[in-house]
């Protein structure tokens, strides 16, 4: 590993918990290469003993203010400070380890266009905690000497980096200047400075090569007024930048995973409501040949994902979009559809952009939430700022309706998961156990499906099978790449006029090319549409007695003997020869 000689000014502020200071200095001293760097302590009027701690240590540049500034405040004193070449903000509420600083060194040196970078934990948020089963300090550190082994691959690039332990080019610092103070005392002032950066040109990373221990928050968590902080930081966030903090910057990895791609392959990606391109970003983390694509309403947030994928800002409700046919692999639909006014009318349109072989990938909520039974048990329906019952959603979906608007949108081999929330007060829907079936009782619990589905070209066939009835090996080649189900299925849900017309063509085109095995279903599902069309109960007649089974065919002869006496005549001609 390169021994970095440049000085990095480590900028920690503390209020009061002088047991985790301690533990976070003296780690530092361990772990991390002498002479290389600078600590600089902002104390914010601590009242335990942590400022006569600091007065005896040599090795500390301290900043004591006479009342509690915040975090943001408290770091810009120490940047002003701070002589190194690169600026660390980290947390005093954490543990670092062997070999941490020179990794993220190694990172952001690695490319100029790396602006800052940032490491994994235990305990964070935003995806960069990894699960650990360390029981102490010792086991941490054992655990860290060995994960944290300098691996480009595990570079991660980010739309923000948590401020727990952040590392920044002083070059950077120049150029855009310090934190803003707006976020006094404290939350969304790192993804306000990551935006920042991004937006200058530079990019951020997320060394998942590197694990330090974080406790987490020891100092606000304590503070009841945290939630409410929170909410007013994020309103000040969505004044200043016109996007909503948490929502827009949101990654969906249960999205990403139903991805089933090799790493490599050169995938055309579209995001539907990419908002500013978390997910994107971490898709061409996974397949770095991809080409992303997005729509976003939100000009604010399009802006954003701009600076990473082709985003366009329009409604895909309206018009035509500016793709061509049988572009992407994947296109996207994530908490999307609730809000169309015509969910059905887009998922018919995007289909086109599909290629042959490309999937779609949605994410919906579940109607039958337990939270919404109750409340509909109770007498209500009460719309809420988020969650199922959102009041911006315009459509609301069961899983069987969920699956009847996709599959009548053209879809087919729906693959679906069920997120779970699990009831905690059964009572009032447990009173429905002996009303409804266990497998809708099982409904209750999931809040949300995910679903991945594939294009078929079934519409089109269809029209080529009602006007092309006489030919039947080209009926055959066309529906051998469906299942006999997934095309009884599309038949079933399509708008076709004469679905058991078209049911019984192909059953006789699969009869006439030997096809044995597949002819019966379509029959069946012919007969139960149209049980007086004598042509049908000819056909499955026919056929069950071609095939030996008489005994079967007995209640479709009965029946097209009191449809069409001479039809009926005629089969009895026809079969004499087989039925015994």
């Amino acid at each position: 590993m390169e021994d970095y000689r440049l000085k990095t000014s480590i900028i920690i502020l503390t209020y009061n918990q002088l047991n985790y200071t301690i533990q976070c200095i003296e780690s530092i001293r361990q772990y991390t290469t002498p002479d290389t760097y600078e600590i600089i302590i902002v104390d914010n009027n601590s009242t335990d003993e942590t400022r006569h701690w600091l007065s005896q240590q040599s090795d500390i540049i301290t900043i004591l203010n006479d009342s509690n500034l915040g975090f943001p405040k408290g770091c810009n004193q120490g940047m002003e400070v701070a002589t190194g070449d690169y600026i660390l903000l980290l947390n005093n509420d954490t543990v670092v380890t062997k070999n941490w600083l020179n990794n993220l060194l190694y990172c952001i040196n690695s490319d100029e266009r790396f602006g800052a970078v940032s490491c994994i934990t235990n305990n964070c948020s935003y995806a960069q905690t990894i699960p650990v089963t360390y029981n102490n300090l010792h086991e941490m550190h054992a655990f860290a000497a060995s994960h944290n082994v300098s691996d480009q691959s595990k570079w991660e690039q980010r739309l923000k980096l948590i401020g727990f332990c952040y590392l920044i080019k002083r070059s950077v610092v120049d150029e855009i200047g310090l934190l803003d103070e707006r976020f006094t005392p404290g939350n969304y002032e790192d993804d306000d400075y990551s935006l920042r950066i991004r937006i200058a040109g530079y990019e951020l990373v997320l060394c998942k090569d590197t694990f330090i221990h974080h406790y987490g928050s020891v100092s606000f968590r304590e503070d009841s007024s945290y939630s409410k902080l929170m909410k007013e930081n994020a309103k000040k966030f969505e004044e200043k930048w016109g996007f909503n903090p948490i929502y827009s910057q949101r990654i969906r990895f249960d999205i990403i995973n139903m991805m089933d791609s090799y790493t490599e392959a050169p995938l055309n990606v579209l995001e539907v409501g990419c908002a500013c391109g978390g997910t994107l970003m971490n898709i061409k983390h996974r397949y770095p040949n991809s080409n992303l694509y997005g729509i976003e309403l939100d000009e604010a947030a399009s802006s954003v994902a701009s600076i990473i994928a082709d985003v366009r800002n329009y409604d895909v409700e309206r018009g035509v979009m500016k793709y061509d046919d049988n572009f992407f692999d994947y296109i996207i639909l994530a908490d999307v559809l609730e809000h169309l006014y015509d969910p059905w009318k887009v998922l018919k349109n995007l289909k086109r952009y599909l290629k042959t072989d490309g999937k779609i990938l949605v994410s919906i909520p579940n109607l039958m939430h337990y939270t919404v039974i109750n409340g509909l048990l109770e007498g209500s329906f009460t719309y809420t700022d988020a969650g199922i019952l959102d009041r911006t959603h315009l459509r609301f979906f069961t899983l069987q309706e969920l699956k009847k608007m996709i599959l009548q949108s053209g879809y087919y081999k729906l693959d679906i998961a069920a997120k779970t929330l699990p009831n905690k007060n059964k009572g009032t829907t447990d009173r429905l156990s002996g009303i409804v079936s266990p497998a809708v009782m099982e409904q209750f619990n999931v809040y949300q499906y995910l679903v991945s589905a594939k294009k078929h070209d079934l519409e089109e066939t269809f029209e080529y099978i009602m006007d092309h009835t006489e030919e039947t090996q080209a009926i055959v080649n066309r529906v051998s790449a469906y299942t006999a189900d997934e095309v009884i299925q599309s038949v079933l849900l399509s708008v076709n006029e004469n679905q058991a017309e078209l049911l019984n063509t192909i059953g006789v085109s699969h009869f006439s090319v030997g096809s044995y095995e597949k002819v019966l279903p379509f029959f069946e599902n012919a007969f139960y549409l149209d049980n007086n069309n004598d042509e049908i109960l000819y056909n499955i007649s026919y056929f069950l007695c071609f095939v030996g089974e008489s005994s079967n065919a007995s209640q479709f002869i009965d029946r097209l003997k009191e449809v069409n006496e001479k039809s009926y005549n005629q089969l009895l001609d026809v079969i004499k020869d087989f039925v015994q």
